[in-house]
């Protein structure tokens, strides 16, 4: 059996770490970050990689800067490294160590959104697909040769958090699939079209806060390409207002952007976007409160959103 050293950090990596180890390879290593003080009272808790490593008995290695502290790695003598939103990238040394190479499972169809927020900014873009590559990896960030890939629709009422999980279980599959040939010499990598690639970065705080000014499609999508998080945000007589879950509404309706034009059945605001088309808001977050519903948030006073009122700020 091949003896692998595994890369992973966030929930996105752990079904791939559960099915390799299922499968019955040889993890001989995880390499996860550092744990990172969480919360309002900074507990140190360690990435959800670390946690799945610990309780399936696998030694963990958590360097804080990886180009300056590898060799423990590279001793283990691994035929295979396998990565999934790691975090670093990989010094030279560790990409030429293991006879099968460094291969890595990331969340679209290479060459596009290459990075790392390709699930945020696929659904951010309106896709109505995206996916999964297995690659080598390379010095460059995911630049290199593609192994397998898998698409995976995007559907309209998707989020991150459906996304997250629908394209971690796909990743797990694909992988369990592309190991036994990759072992057996059967795949041809390919070679990545660079002059089609697209970059995923990060998301913004800029990219959190909503335009009115925009469609009702652009404003859906920046909802939904932000839930679970960060989460999107507004101003509600001016004081911050996250907006979790909205639909489509394509009447065309009188009013300016943001503007609340009907409250519907007391369980959503109704508010008019830049194409005079609208959004129903259906779950929000009052600024120091929970996620709730605009039901919940309207039983403690039906007076608590007014008609007319218009969300936002001149800033937008």
């Amino acid at each position: 059996m091949k003896k692998i050293v595994f890369m992973g950090t966030p929930d996105f990596s752990v079904p791939i770490l559960q099915a390799l180890v299922e499968d019955g390879y040889d993890i001989a290593l995880v390499v996860t970050q550092p744990d990172r003080p969480r919360g309002r009272k900074k507990t140190m808790t360690p990435p959800p990689v670390k946690t799945e490593a610990v309780k399936r008995n696998i030694p963990v290695f958590q360097p804080e800067k990886l180009a300056d502290d590898y060799q423990q790695i590279i001793d283990l003598q691994p035929d295979l490294i396998v990565t999934a939103a790691y975090g670093q990238l990989l010094p030279t040394p560790i990409l030429t160590a293991p006879p099968f190479g460094c291969i890595n499972v990331h969340a679209s169809i290479l060459p596009e959104l290459r990075g790392g927020a390709p699930i945020h900014q696929a659904i951010l873009q309106g896709k109505t697909e995206t996916g999964i590559t297995i690659m080598y990896m390379v010095e460059k960030l995911d630049a290199g040769d593609i192994l397998t890939q898998e698409k995976v629709a995007i559907e309209n009422h998707d989020n991150v958090g459906t996304m997250h999980d629908k394209l971690a279980a796909t990743g797990a599959t694909l992988l369990m699939d592309t190991l036994p040939r990759l072992f057996r010499g059967e795949i041809t990598p390919v070679e990545q079209d660079h002059a089609k690639s697209t970059f995923a970065s990060n998301i913004k705080r800029d990219q959190e806060k909503i335009n009115w000014q925009r469609n009702n499609n652009e404003i859906y999508n920046q909802i939904r390409g932000l839930n679970p998080w960060p989460v999107a945000f507004t101003k509600y007589q001016g004081k911050p207002m996250k907006i979790w879950v909205a639909e489509l509404d394509n009447h065309e309706y009188n009013g300016e952007p943001g503007e609340i034009v009907d409250i519907i059945n007391n369980e959503s605001m109704l508010v008019v976007c830049g194409n005079k088309k609208g959004l129903r808001i259906t779950e929000m977050q009052p600024a120091g409160k929970k996620r709730m519903t605009v039901k919940d948030y309207l039983l403690g006073s039906p007076d608590r959103l007014k008609i007319g009122t218009v969300l936002g700020d001149s800033l937008e």
